[in-house]
């Protein structure tokens, strides 16, 4: 008799109580019930109201706010509490991280998604970037040529200006992945950098001319609103330098 009703009845999924709690809040996110900006109820009520302890609530939410989804602040005043949030680059950038360091991605992986990313990014940048968002290109450029500049200093510059690169094209999911993936890769890179002697074949200071070039060339060519041009040039940036990484590893 049991091996007749074997197809039709399987076993139950078993969810421990935090991710029970977790599947809730993410129904009223999706149901629209919940929102950005506002308030989940305070722990020990949400705690009562799902009829679950305190602790699975607060994995639950440590879960969200690993995610992007919610931000937490502890205390008892008029900012205190849980609030439904929309952070998906940092979250994205700590997930990327971690897989990253993994090796999850092979790195060809992980050039080919930069180059179809930023070749849009500069693309759109042409079409929409108003004078905020040049400037906003400008400053790190300007930061960048500075002679006495550490590499850190420079890698963050670096970042800056393609984030703000994409930022200027209008398009938040492209921005938010091209911010995630550069966070993702800064330890390698620097690691990478760090090791290059000062001078010399393959040194730091003849690469960081030529970023500094190539920088100011695709500057010049999304503020005159070349979007092709722009495309070839961030490609050609991001292919050459990963090249001269590789030649130091």
């Amino acid at each position: 008799m049991r091996d007749r009703w074997a197809d039709d009845w399987t076993p139950l999924p078993r969810y421990r109580t935090y991710e029970q709690v977790l599947q809730r809040i993410e129904s009223q996110i999706f149901s629209g019930a919940l929102r950005a900006g506002e308030r989940l109820p305070p722990e020990r009520e949400l705690a009562e109201l799902l009829g679950v302890s305190r602790p699975a609530v607060r994995e639950a939410l440590r879960v969200l706010e690993a995610q992007g989804a919610v931000r937490s602040q502890a205390g008892n005043g008029p900012g205190s509490g849980t609030t439904i949030d929309r952070l998906p680059s940092d979250a994205l950038a700590r997930l990327l991280r971690l897989h990253v360091a993994l090796g999850s991605f092979p790195p060809q992986d992980i050039i080919d998604t930069r180059v179809t990313l930023e070749r849009s990014s500069v693309a759109l940048a042409c079409q929409n970037a108003g004078p905020k968002d040049i400037e906003r290109m400008r400053a790190p450029l300007l930061a960048m040529d500075e002679p006495d500049i550490d590499r850190e200093t420079f890698n963050q510059f670096d970042i800056d200006f393609h984030v703000a690169l994409a930022d200027a094209g209008g398009n938040r999911l492209m921005s938010d992945v091209t911010r995630a993936i550069r966070e993702s890769v800064r330890t390698p890179f620097m690691a990478a950098v760090t090791a290059m002697p000062e001078t010399g074949e393959g040194g730091w200071l003849g690469i960081r001319e030529g970023l500094r070039v190539q920088h100011h060339a695709i500057f010049a060519a999304v503020e005159s609103g070349q979007a092709e041009r722009a495309a070839e040039l961030v490609e050609s940036h991001i292919r050459d330098f990963y090249v001269d990484l590789n030649a130091e590893a």
